[in-house]
């Protein structure tokens, strides 16, 4: 029987939603930053030329970010526990295709792949764990996915790191294959079928979005080997913003458009998806040039820079779930904007201290300040989205977050790589210093823009009041094991 949104417990559906669905999303964001440290010994292996390297990591984001939308699409339509099991079954198999592949041109087509299976199971992840938990305690259950979630943004470099130093690259895809072979018979058994009321799939909004994201993206990662001024970065960055202008012209006037263009009139809705792409396009670009750095320029083999970053990257398995309760108690808006206040601050202290010398006792406190900006964001963003919705638009809202992180992450590597290039380069710890410097204050002030934005998210009262006036759709009943 299912639990009631009165009851202020986590039950056993509630908790194995949070199990599983807290699991694959981290083995799919982990999969952003996994390989780059990894690169070299890709390369080593399998030759290739440097693009050819950069599309390894590349071809994921691609296929990941322009495929959220869609996703989503066909969860409501088709039923999310089903989509999910599909979606984790293409990532799992393209997962073991990347390990297998003999060749690079054929791990690019296992890590595209490797996307699309992503893009599928990821914004359902949201939509099964809300529909799961009841509301009382929804603030710390998706404090504790977010924390995970945010673990394995920042983790990427450290675990890929350790398992291609200490036994071979292709461990950082064989890990994903025995979890995911489990996953799946648990969700069926384990998670409640849902759909959208009256879903439909909107073919032409489908087509608008998938190419202007394909457009956007595919121009941001090609921007710094192709420069921002090349006629493939200008035809794609033109071609997409027409392309996203058409979808957002289609979702005003269609009478049922896979993203309804008056969610935006929604101030809450609006700031925290404006707040959830600045911030992922500070902290992706910043993430990308400190990890170098620590390799690069202080010296450390790719497990120990990933240690070093523990104070940072680990930091949200111990302060998200506090911060989700928190956020259940004042209301999400002011953990949200604090946590990314403290993500600006840290990302400024580390531009400040930065030299080809500094010590690492230096660099702890904008580590620790980071990481905490980091959990207090992770925590409650979650619960902010949801509540912004009726149960029926969560499965759009959360592909529309899932989608514009993912566009932010990609254009903060992009923006950022291209300052760091312009102010420094490779040749030296001075002129890589010289490079992260300036990029770092750009993501200081990508994330201070976000803290702003997110004051534009309504105060505890009135989410409350919304979360109260609204209830979440009954599921199907789960299927008893065996």
């Amino acid at each position: 029987m299912n639990t009631p949104d009165t009851d202020t417990k986590l039950r056993g559906p509630a908790v194995w939603a949070l199990i599983l669905t807290g699991v694959a999303s981290f083995m799919a964001a982990l999969d952003n930053l996994v390989v780059t440290t990894a690169l070299p010994a890709i390369r080593e292996d399998l030759g290739g030329k440097l693009e050819d390297l950069e599309w390894t990591v590349n071809a994921y984001t691609l296929t990941f970010a322009v495929l959220l939308m869609l996703g989503a699409a066909l969860g409501d339509r088709f039923g999310r526990r089903r989509l999910f099991i599909v979606g984790l079954a293409i990532f799992t198999g393209a997962s073991a295709a990347a390990a297998l592949s003999p060749g690079i041109d054929a791990l690019i087509a296992a890590r595209a792949v490797q996307g699309v299976g992503a893009a599928i199971m990821m914004p359902l992840t949201l939509t099964l764990l809300t529909a799961a938990v009841p509301a009382a305690r929804r603030g710390m259950a998706l404090g504790i996915y977010g924390a995970v979630t945010g673990l394995a943004v920042a983790s990427g470099p450290l675990i890929g790191g350790s398992l291609t130093e200490h036994i071979s690259w292709q461990w950082i895809f064989w890990l994903n294959v025995p979890i995911g072979l489990a996953l799946i018979p648990l969700a069926r058994l384990r998670l409640a079928e849902s759909t959208a009321p009256d879903a439909r799939l909107d073919v032409p909004g489908t087509l608008l979005i998938s190419g202007g994201l394909f457009g956007i993206v595919y121009a941001l990662v090609n921007a710094n080997s192709d420069g921002w001024t090349s006629a493939t970065v200008l035809t794609g960055l033109i071609v997409g913003a027409a392309l996203v202008g058409g979808f957002i012209h289609h979702g005003f006037n269609n009478a049922n458009p896979m993203l309804p263009m008056r969610l935006f009139r929604d101030r809450g809705f609006l700031g925290i998806n404006l707040a959830s792409l600045l911030m992922f396009l500070g902290m992706f670009g910043s993430i990308f040039l400190l990890s170098q750095f620590l390799q690069g320029v202080a010296g450390y083999s790719p497990t120990e820079a990933g240690l070093r970053m523990l104070p940072w990257t680990g930091m949200p398995m111990l302060v998200a779930p506090l911060a989700g309760i928190l956020s259940d108690r004042i209301g999400g808006r002011p953990v949200v904007a604090a946590g990314l206040a403290f993500q600006a601050l840290g990302l400024g202290w580390f531009a400040a201290i930065l030299s080809a010398d500094v010590s690492y006792a230096a660099q702890l406190p904008p580590l620790i300040l980071s990481g905490i900006g980091m959990a207090l964001y992770f925590a409650p963003a979650a619960n902010v989205l949801m509540s912004t919705v009726t149960p029926a638009d969560q499965g759009k809202a959360s592909g529309t977050n899932n989608a514009l992180r993912e566009v932010g992450g990609a254009l903060g590597v992009a923006v950022l790589a291209s300052v760091f290039s312009a102010q420094g380069g490779y040749e030296s710890p001075q002129a890589f210093t010289d490079g992260t410097i300036p990029a770092l204050w750009i993501g200081a002030a990508a994330v201070a823009l976000a803290a702003g934005l997110a004051l534009l998210v309504p105060r505890k009262a009135k989410a409350d009041r919304a979360r109260a006036d609204r209830t979440v759709a009954v599921p199907e009943k789960v299927p008893a094991a065996g």
